[in-house]
């Protein structure tokens, strides 16, 4: 039986830079954009020697890159091995795969070793779709002679080819980077792959997570995805962008980066099942709120033109500023932040005031 998942992308309304340091709060929406990921066992049958096999299959296939891999998961250290090109691997996705798995066998009752066993000795079939909104058709719709128009984009067919932006530097062509529009596309799918296979495995219902007092599936699924995410990108960030993949929009104060200090031991020959059950029992001491933009009111976002910023350098040169000149800086993020709040309580009058009289 496949396992279908989904997790909205986000934008960051408010807190840029200063959600990096707590206790800095920053809105942060979800939108209607989605990542979707897909799990289904490899195979039908598994062969009557299997259990005694050390390795299983895994195959990821993203059909808007028109990319196939195929790995080899450990099934006694929980690490992938990639069989295939190079070129077509996903950090994020093995990442994903790897915690995931390792948190599904942390946290197993004992009367379940039988179950996960066949599950994985099945091989995992993963299939990633990311929605248009993701990404930049803009030399699709000028190549058909369309205009820029959010109606030209929506006449896309949905999950579309995916095209890549290649820059000359100094003459040369620079890796080909996929054209982004700035989403959170990468922990959107984290968290749609983390999702998909914590329910696969039985670690999660992912059908009842939205009643009332259970909570504690989306919160394995965002510790596990928030944990996945900052491995494959090399750096504890502020997790905002995962955190509206898995609740949606809200008010968010980032946890401690130092609640995933013990991620780093897996590098270390750690067991990861030992390192997942440290972050699970961990202190995840991120603040969330409930927050919603008022009735009728709409958040729209453009593309302003070809390129964008660096994340990772933007922040960089932001840190480099602060330590630069410490006192004006404090000053500056000081009032900043007034501004921020003050954008917040209106925007919480206006939801009142609607509650009340609309």
């Amino acid at each position: 039986m496949a396992i279908v998942a989904s997790a909205p992308g986000k934008v960051l309304m408010t807190g840029g830079y200063l959600i990096l340091e707590r206790p800095n709060a920053g809105i942060v929406l979800s939108t209607n954009a989605r990542f979707y990921a897909i799990v289904k066992p490899l195979y039908d049958e598994i062969k009557p020697d299997s259990w005694a096999w050390a390795w299983t299959d895994v195959k990821l296939t993203s059909p808007q890159l028109s990319r196939e891999s195929l790995y080899k998961f450990s099934l006694k250290n929980f690490t992938l091995q990639c069989v295939s090109s190079s070129a077509s691997r996903n950090p994020f996705v093995e990442q994903a795969v790897q915690y995931a798995v390792a948190a599904a066998w942390a946290t197993r009752d004992n009367d379940k070793n039988e179950f996960l066993n066949k599950l994985l000795l099945q091989g995992l079939d993963i299939t990633i779709l990311g929605s248009n909104d993701f990404y930049s058709y803009r030399n699709q719709i000028e190549a058909r002679g369309l205009p820029l128009t959010p109606e030209a984009l929506a006449a896309l067919p949905p999950f579309s080819s995916i095209t890549f932006n290649v820059e000359e530097f100094n003459g040369q062509n620079c890796k080909p980077e996929v054209a982004k529009t700035g989403l959170g596309s990468s922990a959107a799918m984290t968290t749609a792959v983390v999702a998909a296979l914590l329910h696969y495995l039985g670690s999660i219902d992912l059908s009842s997570c939205c009643k009332e007092n259970q909570s504690s599936n989306l919160d394995m699924v965002h510790i596990i995805a928030q944990t996945a995410h900052c491995i494959a990108q090399g750096k504890v960030g502020s997790g905002f962008d995962v955190s509206s993949a898995v609740y949606g929009s809200h008010r968010y104060v980032r946890f401690s980066p130092e609640v995933l200090s013990s991620a780093q031991d897996a590098g270390k020959g750690i067991p990861l099942q030992e390192v997942i059950s440290n972050i699970l029992k961990g202190e995840w001491d991120h603040e969330r709120t409930t927050f919603s933009l008022p009735p009728l009111m709409s958040l729209l976002l453009g593309e302003p033109g070809t390129g964008g910023s660096s994340t990772p350098s933007m922040v960089g040169a932001v840190k480099k500023w602060q330590k630069s000149d410490t006192q004006k800086s404090q000053e500056i993020y000081r009032k900043l932040s007034q501004a921020n709040s003050a954008l917040e309580t209106q925007l919480n009058i206006l939801s009142k005031l609607a509650e009340d009289h609309w």
